[in-house]
């Protein structure tokens, strides 16, 4: 015997020791009828345990941590490419690793200069993956960059005002004065600049960690979303709902089926968030404290409870609507297009822009907040009344969605063939 037939086996046999079902009234004595809360955890218990013992969710999951393994590592080995820094050798010329720094500073670039043995050696840490570029100064004065493949375009603006400068202190030299006293009433010109606001200052790491963090939630929101609506589609089609329902109520049948794959869920974003950081803090790819990384894998998954709730009744009320599985796309589109939104207003501005003001609105608004407010609060700077806002409009939200949702499951579930307009949903 299966579990599922095992499960609804025990549902029915629990129904009908009480006549749950029959007319048989609830108040007799010795009366043992499952309750709503035994009902939802005995569905939610097979939906988990079936679903964990899938071979699809083992590869998907193994898939997803090989994936941000080999993120993590990338970021460690491949220089500069986790800090923002790029790693410059120098062979030749006075002063020139220390003048290449300068340079970078002014074009907003951290660059970690250091002299090698020889051009030759320069070269070979340049092929294997060490040096970002290779520097050589020639007696003239010129400069010739080595690369494995191309030039990162703001250190070739480094090396520009590099060149530049080393020109310029040739010119001074043939007129007699001294460099170093140009160069330093040079370094010390610029403007003074006084702004009313003061824009934050963001960390090269937390831009990272915001940017998994949105990743992690959407692909958890619109995989699990996707698994309760096809779940409800499958046992449409197959019938097992006609056996279901005759055991328990439709709003606990879709609330165990929710609870269920949302545990699923939240056993791969705790494992995501656990492995992801926890490695990258093992390596010292990631310099935040580990309190830092434990905030933010906290707030992953709270935002990951809080989102996936909200939008799996309304999956489990879209697919309710069809009983074929080519069938379900269509009908979930709607729901999967303010994920998409969320997802995509925050990998596009955030990055470049954690501050922009049209993201901080959209992410206090609750169907988009579950992508976006993790990212915020992963790149830091936010408000605690922008994230209590947030977290109090999402969680006002669930109740309403869900009742939404149930009234469109109760009255489209139990009907097999054709698709069940929403409009006739709502109105019985």
């Amino acid at each position: 015997m299966t579990k599922e037939s095992t499960t609804v086996a025990a549902m029915r046999a629990a129904s009908s020791a009480t006549g749950r079902g029959t007319g048989s009234p609830a108040d007799l004595p010795g009366d043992t009828r499952m309750s709503s809360v035994e009902s939802i955890r005995l569905i939610a218990a097979r939906e988990l345990v079936t679903r964990l013992r899938t071979k699809a969710f083992r590869v998907m999951t193994a898939i997803v941590l090989f994936v941000i393994v080999a993120t993590v590592l990338a970021f460690h080995l491949l220089p500069g490419l986790g800090s923002g820094t790029q790693s410059v050798g120098v062979v030749g010329g006075k002063d020139i690793a220390q003048q290449l720094q300068s340079a970078g500073t002014a074009v907003g670039l951290e660059i970690s200069a250091s002299t090698v043995a020889s051009e030759a050696a320069g070269r070979a840490e340049v092929a294997s993956g060490t040096l970002s570029a290779l520097v050589v100064a020639s007696p003239t004065g010129g400069l010739t960059v080595v690369v494995d493949k191309t030039l990162n375009p703001t250190l070739r603006g480094a090396l520009t005002v590099l060149a530049r400068n080393l020109a310029l202190n040739d010119e001074i030299q043939t007129l007699g004065g001294d460099p170093a006293t140009v160069g330093a009433a040079v370094a010390h010109a610029g403007l003074d600049v006084q702004a009313l606001h003061p824009p934050r200052t963001y960390n090269v790491q937390n831009l990272v960690l915001g940017g998994a963090a949105g990743i992690l939630i959407y692909l958890s929101l619109m995989v699990g979303g996707q698994m309760v609506a096809q779940g409800v589609v499958e046992e449409k089609s197959s019938r097992v709902v006609e056996i279901l329902l005759s055991a328990v109520r439709p709003w606990e049948l879709m609330t165990g089926k929710v609870l269920g794959i949302g545990a699923l869920g939240l056993i791969q974003i705790v494992l995501y968030g656990v492995v992801g950081a926890g490695l990258a803090l093992a390596l010292g790819t990631i310099t935040l404290s580990i309190t830092a990384a434990a905030g933010t894998v906290a707030w992953l998954v709270v935002w990951y409870l809080i989102g996936f709730v909200m939008y799996a009744f309304v999956f489990a009320g879209a697919g309710a609507l069809v009983s074929r599985q080519e069938d379900a796309a269509g009908v979930i589109m709607p729901v999967t297009s303010f994920v998409i939104v969320g997802y995509v207003i925050g990998i596009s501005i955030l990055p470049g822009d954690p501050s922009n003001s049209f993201a901080e609105v959209m992410s206090v608004i609750p169907l988009f907040a579950p992508t976006l407010m993790p990212m915020r609060l992963a790149m830091g700077g936010v408000p605690g009344w922008e994230a209590a806002l947030s977290l109090v409009l999402a969680i006002a939200m669930i109740p309403l969605l869900a009742a939404l949702a149930g009234r469109v499951y109760r009255n489209a579930v139990i009907h097999i063939g054709a698709r069940v307009s929403l409009r006739k949903a709502l109105a019985r």
